[in-house]
């Protein structure tokens, strides 16, 4: 039996980096679960578009799908965009939309291993973690299922030694990254580190990295790290086993 194709969706960007970020994701993961066939689409600015995959999926003869939200939060897109697209799917494919990537200890693996390679390039080390405060800064959102999440993760990073953690966000919501990192100021802690909580290069990770003028470290995307790219085929199990429960039919 064959398994299910893993469609990764990603959003998309203008800025080529995102693409390029993505494409070596889904490298990795590939390279973790050979014989898996994983393909990627986009919601915009980058080709190919989610419905173009689809189509040629079906056109191949595949039948069974599991989309993957490339998204750390339930937002907008989650809820919104990616589902009216897998609407427009062909009729013979059976998608299976697995959940987002958030929340999950291998995000909060991701976001230490990015902290712990800036504090290196800056010469320090896993034991000024405790004199280091943590701008957690986010692309930000409307949505106040998703400012929860990040505000949890905000406190679940706190607890792995960092002396003190803020949540911050690109757009639509407050408070930005600049002030995050002078709110730390304020409180006293010797150095700020800026986490940009995003998967890829773009405009709101750059926007994030010019709020982090003024701290003392910026860590990179989260980009292809190992943790992600497992948590991606964790999801996509998830979705599989989901699938095979019987469903329980009231009476």
């Amino acid at each position: 039996m064959y398994a299910p194709v893993l469609l990764v969706i990603a959003h998309g960007s203008r800025d080529p980096r995102h693409a390029a970020t993505v494409h070596a994701l889904v490298r990795r993961v590939r390279a973790l679960r050979p014989g898996l066939r994983v393909e990627t689409g986009f919601l915009d600015f980058n080709a190919p578009a989610v419905p173009r995959v689809l189509e040629r999926l079906a056109f191949e003869g595949v039948r069974e799908v599991v989309a993957l939200p490339l998204l750390l939060t339930r937002a907008f897109h989650a809820k919104a965009d990616i589902p009216a697209v897998l609407g427009q799917a062909p009729p013979q494919l059976d998608i299976r939309l697995a959940d987002v990537l958030g929340p999950s200890p291998l995000l909060l693996s991701t976001v230490e291993r990015r902290l712990q390679e800036a504090l290196y390039e800056a010469g320090l080390g896993p034991a000024d973690k405790r004199s280091t405060g943590v701008v957690l800064a986010s692309a930000g959102s409307t949505d106040p299922e998703a400012i929860a999440v990040i505000a949890d993760m905000a406190r679940e990073l706190r607890h792995t030694g960092w002396c003190a953690v803020r949540p911050a966000f690109a757009s639509a919501a407050l408070p930005r990254t600049e002030d995050a990192v002078r709110e730390l100021r304020a409180s006293g802690v010797r150095r700020v580190a800026v986490a940009r909580y995003v998967i890829a290069p773009g405009f709101l990770p750059d926007r994030i990295a010019r709020g982090a003028e003024d701290a003392d470290v910026l860590a990179d995307v989260l980009g292809a790290a190992p943790e992600l790219a497992r948590l991606l085929l964790v999801r996509y199990d998830e979705a599989r086993v989901r699938a095979r429960r019987p469903q329980v039919l009231s009476a």
